[in-house]
C-alpha cells in the first residue's frame, strides 16, 4: 500500500499498536508528548540524524537494517559514557511514493535490537520528505560517574574493543559490487556495516569498574575519534600499527590497504578507552565479562608530541588525523 494512501495518523497508529510501552512508560505514543517515570535523577541524551544520499543508500541497504542500524549508533553513544538506554523518540521525512510496507519493515529493525537492549520507543514525528531521513533521540541511565572524554593522562594505555576497519571495508565492498557480496568474508564485512554492534555491556562494566579514565565510540574513524578525546584531555598518543586487532575477513580482503580503513575508516562503533597502566592486571580479569574482545593499541604523549603512528618497522607511518567530516568529506 502507498503512504499516500494509508495517510500519516494511518501510519502513526499502525506504529503504535505494533510498539510495546516498555518499562517506566505511562503514556508512549498517541499523545503530544511521552509520559515516563524516571527511575534515576541522572541521566543521558544523545541524538543522531540519517540522511539518505549521505549515511546511507537505498540501493544496497534494506529498511530493516536501517531501522536497527539507527537505534544501534545511538546506543553506542551511551555506550561510550557506560550509560544503559532507556527511551527512544524517532522522526522520519518519508517521500511519499515509499510503500507502507517498507516502513513497517524499517520499525521493525527498531523494534528488534529495542526488545534486546531494553529500550522503548515512546513517541517522534513523520513528515512528507523528497528524500528519507531519519532523527533520533535516545534516552538512558547513568547510574555512577559517566565516563568523559576529557580524562586521559599521560602515560595511559589505549585499548578498543572488537576488530577495526570491517565497517569501511563493507561499504567499499558495497559501493564497488552494487550491494551484492558471495564471499563468506565479504558478507562478514558487509554485516559488521549494515548491522554494528553498541557494546553496551562492555561501556557499563568498563564505567562500573572504574577502569576506563576516558572514552569514545568509533564512529568517524579510528584517528579522527582519539583526535577528540585527546584533545578533550590535553594529551597528544600514539598508536601501534602493529597492534591494531583486524578480523580475518579483513586480513583477506584489505589487501595492500591493511592499515588504512582500520584507522581512517568510519562506523565500527567499537570503545576507544584510555586506563592507568596499574589497571592492567584487573583489566585483564574482567575481560571476559566485557562480553568482547579488547586489544591494547597504544599509550598517551604529552600533547606537544601530537597523535602518531608507528608501523611494524618501528618508523613513523605517513597516517594523518583524519576521518569523515560531514563539511569536509565528500559523500
Amino acid at each position: 500500500m502507498k503512504l499516500s494512501k494509508l495517510g500519516e495518523f494511518g501510519l502513526i497508529e499502525r506504529v503504535r499498536k505494533a510498539t510495546p510501552k516498555g518499562s517506566g512508560v505511562r503514556v508512549g505514543i498517541g499523545d503530544d508528548a511521552a509520559w515516563l517515570e524516571c527511575r534515576s535523577r541522572t541521566f543521558l541524551l544523545t541524538a543522531d540524524l540519517l540522511i539518505e544520499g549521505i549515511h546511507f543508500n537505498l540501493q544496497w541497504s534494506t529498511f530493516y537494517g536501517l531501522g536497527y542500524k539507527t537505534l544501534a549508533v545511538n546506543l553506542s553513544d551511551l555506550a561510550a559514557m557506560g550509560g544503559s538506554p532507556a527511551y527512544l523518540t524517532l522522526s522520519l521525512g518519508i517521500p511519499v511514493d515509499f510503500k507502507t510496507e517498507d516502513i513497517e519493515e524499517f520499525y521493525r529493525g527498531v523494534r528488534f535490537l529495542a526488545a534486546r537492549s531494553g529500550v522503548s520507543l515512546v513517541g517522534g514525528d513523520t513528515s512528507a520528505a523528497r528524500r528519507f531521513f531519519i532523527s533520533a533521540s535516545l534516552i538512558g541511565h547513568c547510574p555512577y560517574a559517566p565516563v568523559l572524554r576529557s580524562g586521559a593522562k599521560v602515560g595511559d594505555d589505549l585499548y578498543v574493543t572488537g576488530t577495526l576497519g570491517d565497517s569501511a571495508l563493507g561499504l567499499e565492498l558495497l559501493k564497488k559490487r552494487k550491494g551484492k557480496t558471495r564471499e563468506d568474508a565479504a558478507e562478514y564485512l558487509v554485516s559488521r556495516h549494515q548491522f554494528p554492534s553498541a557494546r553496551l555491556k562492555a561501556g557499563a562494566l568498563l564505567a562500573r569498574e572504574r577502569l576506563a579514565r576516558a572514552m569514545i565510540d568509533v564512529s568517524d574513524g579510528l584517528l579522527q575519534d582519539l583526535n577528540h578525546l585527546c584533545k578533550a584531555s590535553a594529551v597528544g598518543a600514539v598508536v601501534w600499527e602493529n597492534a591494531l586487532p583486524l578480523s580475518p575477513a579483513y586480513r583477506t580482503l584489505a589487501g595492500q590497504k591493511r592499515a588504512l580503513h582500520a584507522l581512517t575508516g568510519g562506523e565500527d562503533y567499537e570503545l576507544l578507552f584510555c586506563t592507568r597502566r596499574r589497571d592492567r592486571s584487573q583489566l585483564e580479569k574482567i575481560q571476559r565479562r566485557l562480553g568482547v574482545p579488547i586489544a591494547r593499541i597504544g599509550e598517551c604523549l604529552p600533547a606537544s608530541k601530537g597523535i602518531k603512528v608507528i608501523d611494524g618497522g618501528g618508523r613513523l607511518a605517513s597516517f594523518t588525523v583524519r576521518g569523515y567530516d560531514h563539511f569536509k568529506s565528500r559523500p
